[in-house]
């Protein structure tokens, strides 16, 4: 079913049921940026796990060739007026870190009910209701993510193009899907462990740590192996290789934090 919020400057239509979206022609991506994004990405991870959240709207302008990219969190006690923190930010929008908008209207309400990936436009509109400024949206993803205690969305937007976007696409925003609610919360058992003053429980979080970490991964190695083994060029071959050694340095660090022992008392 679609939401046309014609007072409201918005449009969402599921991704599940949208057969217009699943028409459109594929476009053909630069592979060689698509894999620096995720060597970017895996590099995060591995090096500067706190700035893993705007790697990933970074990446993700890279991957689908937005034009801006951002991750939202439901606010912990949020009012209707203040409910949505943009916590990474990238491209055109990238002035927009830490905006807070309403409950309603909001796509991303619709997003998270729904718990699919959506299709999104936002007119001139929705800007006045809010009383801001920014380019309307004439093509955009949004995936819901969601962690034990945090509800978010992740989205990628473009401005001047009304059909930037295709299902390979979609494909990929759900992987960092996965890796939006991971890196909030392993940012969040970061901000844990340096608090805590006993070995023990924060052995215990980056046990569970490593194990939030395998899902996305296994995602990572299959997007390695599709890209090595689909084109011939061979610089986009080198990076392929060169993303799945740093695959296999993650996966090395995974083992590490499992074999940690820490105190069940």
């Amino acid at each position: 079913m679609q939401i046309a919020l014609d007072e409201t400057g918005l449009e969402v239509l599921d991704l599940r049921i949208d057969t217009a979206f699943s028409a459109r022609k594929l476009h053909t991506r630069d592979i060689g940026v698509q894999m620096l994004g995720l060597q970017r990405l895996s590099k995060a991870l591995l090096e500067r796990p706190e700035t893993i959240l705007q790697e990933l709207v970074n990446a993700a302008v890279d991957l689908c060739g937005a034009e801006s990219a951002g991750i939202s969190i439901e606010r912990e006690n949020g009012s209707d007026e203040e409910f949505y923190h943009w916590i990474a930010t990238a491209g055109v929008y990238s002035g927009f870190m830490d905006a807070i908008l309403p409950r309603y209207p909001s796509a991303y309400g619709v997003c998270l009910e729904r718990g699919h990936p959506q299709h999104f436009t936002v007119k001139k509109k929705f800007f006045d209701i809010l009383g801001v400024e920014a380019p309307p949206v004439l093509d955009g993803i949004l995936l819901p993510w969601k962690t034990e205690e945090t509800r978010g969305t992740i989205f990628v937007m473009a401005h001047d193009r009304a059909e930037a976007f295709d299902e390979n696409d979609a494909r990929l925003m759900t992987m960092l899907a996965d890796f939006a609610a991971m890196g909030y919360k392993q940012q969040k058992m970061h901000a844990r462990i340096i608090a805590q003053e006993r070995n023990a429980a924060a052995a215990q979080m980056a046990h569970k740590l490593a194990h939030e970490i395998n899902n996305p991964l296994q995602g990572m190695t299959n997007a390695a192996f599709l890209v090595s083994q689909g084109t011939p060029e061979d610089d986009s071959k080198t990076l392929g290789l060169q993303l799945a050694h740093d695959i296999d340095r993650l996966s090395g660090i995974v083992k590490e934090i499992l074999a940690i022992p820490f105190d069940k008392a």
